[in-house]
């Protein structure tokens, strides 16, 4: 039987509040985390991520307070991420309640640390974030960004997640810049060279707009899709994606 899709909603915050941008910018309030963790939870969602984006670039732990009370309230997994530099970050996270860690920029700059956290805690555990925008001098077309976003590396993004997945993280989550919050749709060219070249759970993220964007990545090769602006912003519910994809032949949990 076909892999079964799940639906992830993603919380992205920043002091404490929900917020959702466009490109990594232009943010705007979407709310608090745990109401938004309680209805996602009823409304469907299969997993959520919870993502401090702007731990990394402010030097600072992700709000353990607010993982804890996203804890208490979610009755599906959930994956935390920003800030999480090293297996006591990581840790310590975990303990407040988060089910699975993502990290990115302190992954990317000290890679050394992705064999720590899955020593420490296991594969399922890890996940392994990587911003990506075009850049048509690399050979797969993009190019691994890091601090949110902000900084550009030089470094193949498919070249990256091989090695990633060489150390046997068996999550990526690789996310356009072009596409975040642009409902223009998801990246689909690198979904598809993750997909082939590695053996980790691809997950879709950055530009989900219709129900057929959602669509087309599973076509790509992603079995978890994240959204935020669709969900947040009540133009694309749960049930109504999970009733479409079912439709369209997709195997999710209804």
């Amino acid at each position: 039987m076909d892999k079964q899709i799940k639906i992830m909603p993603c919380l992205d915050m920043q002091n404490g509040r929900v917020v959702k941008g466009v490109h990594f910018v232009d943010i705007k309030d979407a709310g608090d985390p745990v109401e938004c963790a309680k209805a996602y939870c009823l409304a469907g969602a299969d997993e959520i991520a919870l993502l401090d984006i702007t731990a990394t670039i402010e030097g600072r732990a992700t709000m353990l307070d607010v993982v804890k009370r996203v804890a208490e309230a979610a009755t599906v997994p959930f994956t935390v991420g920003g800030g999480i530099c090293d297996v006591s970050a990581a840790k310590a996270v975990l303990d407040a309640g988060a089910d699975k860690i993502s990290t990115s920029s302190a992954a990317f700059r000290r890679p050394e640390v992705i064999d720590e956290m899955i020593k420490e805690f296991g594969t399922d555990k890890v996940t392994v974030a990587i911003d990506v925008d075009v850049n048509a001098a690399l050979p797969s077309g993009y190019e691994v960004y890091i601090d949110g976003g902000r900084t550009a590396t030089g470094v193949d993004a498919v070249e990256w997640a091989k090695k990633v997945d060489g150390f046997g993280v068996t999550t990526i989550l690789p996310t356009s810049k072009a596409g975040d919050g642009a409902k223009t749709g998801y990246d689909l060219p690198i979904i598809k060279a993750i997909a082939k070249t590695t053996n980790a759970t691809i997950v879709a993220s950055g530009g989900a707009g219709t129900l057929e964007h959602f669509y087309d990545a599973v076509q790509a090769g992603a079995t978890v899709l994240l959204a935020a602006s669709v969900f947040h912003f009540n133009m694309i519910s749960i049930p109504d994606l999970k009733a479409y994809l079912k439709n369209r032949g997709i195997n999710v949990s209804l």
